[in-house]
């Protein structure tokens, strides 16, 4: 059995009681949260700053895939013509990107993005600050040669065998301002229909998807055309983020804020309607990837950079469990420059990783969730995720969730016990908190400097390491936007 009272007052901590039973019924509880991470777009992979942060990440969590933009933009060199108007392809920087992350541990996720200037129909770029193009091509063979050679020589350099295990998505967002395509969804179509075909001829083994929508869009036109047209389609891949409007994701009015844990569900919302939407078609097995998540699409302090992560983040993976292959999460560093050159460590960028290689609050929660097992018992709480490992171990994650920025939220005293075991088990606690592990708090108790000297930048990873640690008991204080990983050694 598995149980959690919750006893509250304004005057007074809640009370959490969870109760565990050593052998409690359990399921399969696959990682799939921490598999797959966006990142800055494909040039910065190059910079010492991007690798150190990566190999951070490899070293906290069971990263598996990086995704980023740009591969085909100008600033990598892939597309030219002569001048004839023949193509010239050159592979230099791609190769060395890849590499990279080869070298890193992690394979690529392929965004096929953004459009060459010498093939795109029109030279507007999109507003972020490298200025990538949105544009069709001038001329979809040139598109789908492009696709083709670049495929071809991935599967020359690294073997069949290996670039099978990759995956290849078909541009970023095209229903938005990423595609400048009329109509959006038809002229997107046969850029996907083109480039996956090349992706095939390369190596009938590889995976290719789309259609990479925000907005949870157009999952079940994309199936259908697939299908119709009887073009690969290998894996289905959307975006949503916390803060999007409801209206956009579900065509509703509704309010879906952030004020309470049952309230900040868009994401979770979101992932359902779309394992709906696949179940329902004609390829419910289908591969769902959601390419890009995360609690804001906007430059928010209090939410990305802080300790309201390890709340939501989470509640997100207890909500998602079973609904999905897998979510990359936008993203693990904050070596990105969409809005510029970054100024400061933090402004409410989306990565775990500050500048100057400083851990963020989430970048902690990430390594804690990583130790969850790998079984997962019921009944499903909704404010617990309660995970055993193969060694018969309980690794519990619990939170206390709070808004954004929130000062009045009551303190959660937390007591664990576990029933149906002999022995005395023994209990180990890491708690992540506005106060520990969090290096926000100590960047605004600098009297958040814009530029830190070195030795501010030390303290601030000091700080970051600084989680609050517990050993041998199994009773203590969860304080608002609080998280708690509760290790239990049965043996």
């Amino acid at each position: 059995m598995l149980t959690a009272t919750l006893v509250s007052s304004q005057q007074t901590p809640a009370t959490v009681e969870i109760a565990l039973d050593a052998q409690a019924a359990t399921r399969p509880f696959p990682h799939y949260w921490e598999q797959v991470f966006g990142s800055g777009r494909a040039i910065l992979s190059l910079r010492d700053s991007y690798r150190r942060d990566l190999r951070a990440m490899k070293s906290a969590t069971d990263i598996h895939y990086v995704r980023f933009h740009a591969i085909f933009d100008d600033e990598v060199g892939v597309y030219s013509e002569d001048a004839q108007g023949h193509p010239v392809y050159n592979w230099s920087y791609v190769d060395q990107i890849y590499d990279g992350l080869l070298d890193a541990g992690v394979r690529p996720f392929v965004e096929m993005s953004f459009m060459p200037r010498a093939l795109a129909a029109s030279d507007k770029p999109q507003a972020f600050w490298y200025r990538p193009l949105p544009s069709p091509p001038k001329d979809y063979a040139k598109w789908e040669a492009l696709v083709y050679n670049f495929a071809r020589h991935l599967v020359d350099r690294y073997g069949v065998n290996e670039v099978s295990q990759w995956y290849f998505e078909v541009w970023n967002e095209p229903n938005i301002d990423f595609w400048t395509g009329e109509p959006k969804q038809s002229t997107y179509f046969e850029l996907y229909d083109r480039a996956a075909r090349a992706v095939k001829r390369a190596g009938q083994r590889l995976r290719v998807g789309g259609p990479a929508t925000a907005q949870a869009a157009w999952i079940p036109q994309m199936i259908q055309h697939s299908l119709q047209l009887q073009v690969p389609l290998d894996f289905v891949s959307t975006h949503v983020y916390g803060n999007d409007l409801s209206k956009d994701v579900f065509g509703t009015d509704e309010t879906i804020d952030r004020s309470e844990i049952d309230r900040s569900e868009m994401v979770g919302r979101a992932v359902q309607k779309v394992k709906t939407q696949v179940r329902a078609s004609a390829r419910p097995d289908l591969p769902i990837i959601w390419s890009e998540y995360n609690a804001s699409y906007k430059n928010e302090i209090d939410v990305t950079d802080s300790a309201y992560m390890g709340p939501w983040l989470a509640n997100n993976i207890r909500l998602c469990d079973g609904l999905t292959t897998s979510m990359s999460y936008w993203t693990f560093s904050d070596v990105f420059e969409e809005q510029g050159v970054i100024k400061t460590p933090f402004y409410g960028g989306y990565g775990l990783i500050a500048e100057g290689d400083v851990p963020k609050a989430a970048f902690n929660a990430f390594a804690m969730l990583h130790r969850l097992g790998d079984r997962r018992s019921q009944p499903d709480l909704a404010n617990a995720l309660v995970t055993k490992r193969p060694d018969g171990g309980f690794a519990i994650a619990i939170w206390n969730y709070a808004a954004p920025g929130t000062t009045s939220h009551t303190n959660q005293n937390v007591h664990v016990t576990v029933a149906g075991w002999s022995g005395t088990p023994r209990f180990h606690v890491e708690i992540l908190d506005r106060d520990h592990g969090s290096a926000l708090a100590a960047w605004q108790s600098m009297g958040s400097p814009v530029s830190p000297t070195r030795e501010q930048y030390e303290r601030l990873r000091r700080a970051a390491a600084e989680t609050q640690k517990l050993d041998g008991t199994s009773t203590f204080m969860l304080p608002p936007l609080g998280l708690a990983l509760v290790e239990v050694d049965l043996r």
